[in-house]
């Protein structure tokens, strides 16, 4: 169904290509994952299929790319549009409507398909990915979410031969990403679709794949093969497979049932010792009361010393949008040095509590208090230096040509020395040059990039929404590796995720929002062990023993 001869990419203005070497067929009907660290050109392979790349992208494709039959040389993406349906990392760059019902509706209607077609297509679509209670939503009032959810149901409506997906499941919450799985398997199982995606959390699709294509590195050939013998050479794979490189099993496992079959030697192992508390650079810490406790997490801080500012703290926090409301008595608060994970369903208010924290979000009722001050009343310039937001879009931050010249900005607005960006860029995703435009980057590098704009001025309380989506594995460890750093120095950390693997991780609290209310709040392993939505996988592997990550198990071993 897709074909790749030796194909090779070359974008305008890079001397060597971003991919070359391609060359691999997926069959009818196979769902096929396409993995890599970040900034190997997955994006780009996906969009040769659809004919985005060279078409649209510009720059030079050589060898041959065929999609049922249909060279992409020669044929534009409006003459593959009957055949290839396409979901990139930005769903918002693909709407054209404004309304959940007319977007699924409008590429049906570009094909000239009979309106009674149209009707039973989009109730069908409406059911299978949960959105039917918001067909008649203005799509920009969505949570980023429910915003990919339909982006995905808007190509399956013309029922494309092939489709296309580019982290599909990067902004969903384990039960909506679980969901539109099953839908992808559903389609290819019954329907024949062909499916070819690409995906950082393999955690959650891997066990999917028919086959796997691995990108080791820029510019380096393919390897195709079978998902276990893939994961068992490549430098990315999820916590099950990391696990069963550590206990040594072969084959690897790729899902959580295969192996918890072959955990109980290893369970056995284990019993003894209890494990750690979460890996993070400083203990749980209480709400700020007295002398003793302030002084674990502020450095050269004396009883003499006046006490500072609470970094945040939400009170009966009320927040309507029209008629309804979004966050109801939400109480919350962060001390110096802790790290906070916001999870919940899609919709559920996490990033609408972090538009409250940095005053973009007015309340109706409550109050919230950043470092003493009332966030959507305080100046800009004073609420910078008390609060920073990366957003789930990071290109809402990014304004410059180049990547040095977003940084020289960020230097001159923080009042930091100049470098200080450019450091924090290298942290977290080495390789970049200063000369890139940050449209060019993939949507983790332009992650990396926003963080480390927003930590230049090293606010005392740092917000993230979603800071892992378009993330590989190396780059959320390097994430992590900053985040624990800054919370030893003091700052306060609150994250929107849904990433269970990053709260096990770093979190020392979980806050659970349902339906605007908080549902559970308290200590990581309390609250992830006793969810089985949100439990990361090794606890799934090794319950009912409360392990959270595979380096909590290799310490205990070693």
């Amino acid at each position: 169904m897709i074909r790749f001869e030796d194909v090779s990419v070359t974008y305008d203005g890079v001397a060597e290509p971003t991919v070359q070497g391609v060359d691999f067929e997926v069959p009818e009907g196979e769902l096929v994952l396409l993995v890599g660290p970040s900034g190997v050109g997955k994006s780009t392979i996906l969009g040769a299929v659809s004919g985005l790349v060279p078409h649209f992208t510009g720059g030079t494709l050589r060898g041959r790319v065929t999609v049922a039959g249909r060279d992409t040389r020669t044929h534009k993406p409006r003459e593959l549009a009957d055949v290839v349906g396409t979901v990139g990392q930005d769903p918002l760059s693909h709407f054209v409507t404004d309304t959940v019902e007319d977007e699924l509706a409008y590429g049906m209607e570009s094909l000239g398909l009979a309106p009674d077609v149209m009707r039973r297509r989009v109730e069908e679509t409406l059911d299978l990915l949960g959105l039917a209670d918001l067909r008649d939503r203005p799509i920009a009032t969505l949570s980023g979410g429910q915003q990919q959810r339909v982006a995905i149901g808007s190509v399956l409506t013309p029922h494309p031969k092939v489709l296309v997906l580019d982290e599909p499941t990067s902004a969903l919450d384990p039960a909506a990403a679980e969901e539109v799985l099953a839908v992808l398997q559903r389609l290819v199982h019954d329907l024949g679709t062909t499916v070819l995606l690409a995906e950082h959390r393999l955690e959650r699709v891997i066990q999917y794949a028919d086959q796997v294509v691995l990108l080791r590195s820029p510019g380096a050939a393919p390897l195709l093969g079978p998902p276990s013998e893939v994961m068992a050479v490549s430098p990315v794979y999820p916590p099950v497979v990391a696990l069963g490189r550590l206990a040594d099993w072969s084959p690897l496992p790729l899902t959580v049932r295969d192996a918890r079959r072959r955990a109980g030697a290893l369970r056995e192992r284990l019993a003894t010792p209890a494990p750690p508390p979460v890996r993070v650079s400083t203990p749980t810490p209480a709400p700020v009361a007295g002398p003793p406790r302030r002084a674990r997490f502020l450095r050269k801080h004396t009883p003499e010393t006046p006490a500072p500012q609470q970094p945040a703290k939400v009170e009966a926090l009320t927040v309507r949008r029209g008629h309804v409301e979004v966050l109801r008595r939400v109480d919350l608060t962060a001390a110096p040095g802790e790290t906070i994970a916001l999870m919940g369903r899609n919709g559920a208010g996490k990033s609408t509590l972090l538009g409250a924290l940095v005053g973009l979000v007015e309340p109706a009722a409550g109050s919230v208090r950043v470092g003493g001050a009332v966030p959507h009343r305080a100046a800009p310039r004073d609420l910078v230096r008390r609060v920073g937001l990366v957003p789930q879009e990071p290109r809402d931050l990014l304004y410059a040509d180049t990547v040095a010249a977003e940084c020289a900005a960020a230097d001159a607005d923080a009042g930091a020395g100049p470098g200080t960006c450019r450091a924090l860029v290298s942290e977290l995703l080495p390789g970049i040059r200063d000369d890139t435009h940050p449209r060019d980057l993939s949507e983790g590098q332009r992650l990396a990039l926003a963080l480390a704009v927003v930590l230049t001025a090293r606010p005392p309380l740092l917000l993230l929404d979603e800071p892992t989506r378009g993330l590989d594995y190396a780059a959320k460890a390097r994430l992590v590796t900053l985040l624990r750093t800054l919370a030893a120095e003091g700052h306060a950390i609150i994250l929107a995720t849904h990433d269970v693997e990053l709260a096990a991780e770093l979190a020392h609290r979980v806050v659970i929002l349902a339906d605007g209310e908080v549902v559970a709040d308290g200590p990581t392993a309390e609250v992830v062990v006793a969810s089985p939505s949100f439990a990361p996988q090794v606890t799934k592997i090794l319950a009912p023993q409360p392990w959270l990550t595979v380096a909590q198990v290799r310490e205990a071993l070693s």
